[in-house]
């Protein structure tokens, strides 16, 4: 089977769930699209909305950014790390668990504990229940830990990563921690998989999410190690789980599910109709492997949070912007929530895009949507090769 890299692209957006929605959107549809995406990153960063809520809207569009708080306290999600720290589906705990078991062998080189203090933290949490980091005052002025942690929390993460204690919920933002048999007290570690089943896991959701995936895109989309990543898809292409097409331009075979095969028809078609435009998190799926974006989507893309304001090229916290299948530029914007005011201090156009009275209207009209989600329904324009 031959497609192209153009089918390569829209593959990848049908996989993480941009499609036009005919009817309102719920809360059960916030869910669905973490489980299409595999992982729902975390951070903090709230220039705009946080980039878990950004990720939901790109997909569904106004929605109500508690339901993601309330999936996560009513059970349905989880957090550990993936591809970074995310929000993941609860089915997938039992493929979580084993990656904890794995990562305990090595966290004593990455936790700088007291194991006086892990174990007087774990039995506040015992005989107390539900904490906070902050439930702990900071008498310790002194270095933490990483990122200056103080103690205690660097003893909540290290309990934490071991799976001993878990994420009950986030108020204002900030973890809630547990004991892991109060939030799932039905698991046993016996139905925790293999190593190499894990793995098999991991890359097969993967693919699913991508749709149409080069073998060095796999590996980073749950942060596998490319031994694992090759090991496992050898063996799912040998079972028929994975099969190999070839895609036009590219240097290597691409690997796609078997089950997404006949999504490729779907797609074909959806090329000529698809009219979706939004903007992207710097944290979406969909550009988080930068190499990825560039090759797929000719976009060369650069957080620059952690640029000096000088050198920055297109500002803070840009969003990517999508239309029409493609990457087309970018906007930096930030959100006065007290005054209403959504700021764009500048919008930039990849020097390949001209400039139509279409794509004008999609893009403002994208706008004038991110605006009025984020509650600050005023668009302030400071910079744009256009009118709005």
């Amino acid at each position: 089977m031959k497609i192209s890299n153009k089918t390569a692209r829209y593959a990848l957006l049908h996989a993480q769930g941009f499609e036009k929605r005919a009817e309102p959107v719920t809360k059960w549809d916030v869910l669905q699209a973490i489980r299409q995406m595999g992982a729902l990153q975390i951070d903090t960063i709230n220039v705009v909305a946080r980039s878990p809520y950004l990720v939901i809207w790109s997909r569904l569009g106004d929605y109500n950014p508690r339901w993601l708080d309330e999936l996560h306290a009513e059970g349905y999600l989880f957090e550990y790390w993936s591809h970074a720290a995310c929000f993941l589906p609860i089915e997938d705990y039992p493929i979580y668990r084993r990656r904890m078991i794995e990562r305990s062998k090595t966290l004593a080189r990455w936790y700088q504990v007291d194991s006086d203090i892990v174990n007087s933290v774990l039995d506040f949490v015992c005989n107390y229940g539900p904490v906070l980091s902050s439930s702990f005052p900071n008498l310790d002025k002194r270095a933490g830990g990483w990122w200056n942690r103080k103690p205690e929390k660097e003893a909540l993460e290290y309990l934490f990563d071991l799976g001993m204690l878990m994420v009950k919920e986030r108020r204002n933002f900030q973890r809630v921690y547990d004991l892991r048999e109060r939030v799932l007290p039905d698991w046993d570690d016996s139905n925790v998989p293999s190593t190499d089943e894990m793995n098999k896991s991991l890359v097969l959701k993967s693919v699913k999410a991508m749709g149409v995936a080069k073998l060095t895109w796999i590996s980073d989309y749950f942060r596998l190690d490319k031994t694992s990543t090759v090991t496992a898809v050898k063996q799912l292409l040998d079972e028929g789980e994975l099969i190999q097409v070839e895609v036009d331009g590219w240097d290597v075979p691409a690997i796609v599910s078997s089950s997404f095969i006949s999504e490729l028809n779907v797609i074909e078609e959806m090329i000529s109709n698809y009219h979706i435009t939004t903007f992207l998190s710097p944290f979406d799926p969909v550009i988080w492997d930068r190499k990825r974006a560039l090759e797929l989507f000719g976009f060369d893309y650069k957080i620059e949070v952690y640029t000096p304001a000088s050198k920055r090229i297109y500002g803070y916290f840009t969003l990517p912007i999508l239309y029409k299948g493609g990457i087309i530029g970018r906007i930096d914007p930030k959100a006065h929530r007290k005054d209403g005011v959504m700021e764009i201090r500048s919008l930039h156009l990849e020097p390949r895009i001209e400039i139509d009275d279409e794509l004008i209207f999609e893009v403002s009209k994208a706008l004038r949507s991110f605006a009025n989600w984020h509650g600050t329904p005023e668009l302030l324009i400071k910079q744009a090769p256009f009118q709005i």
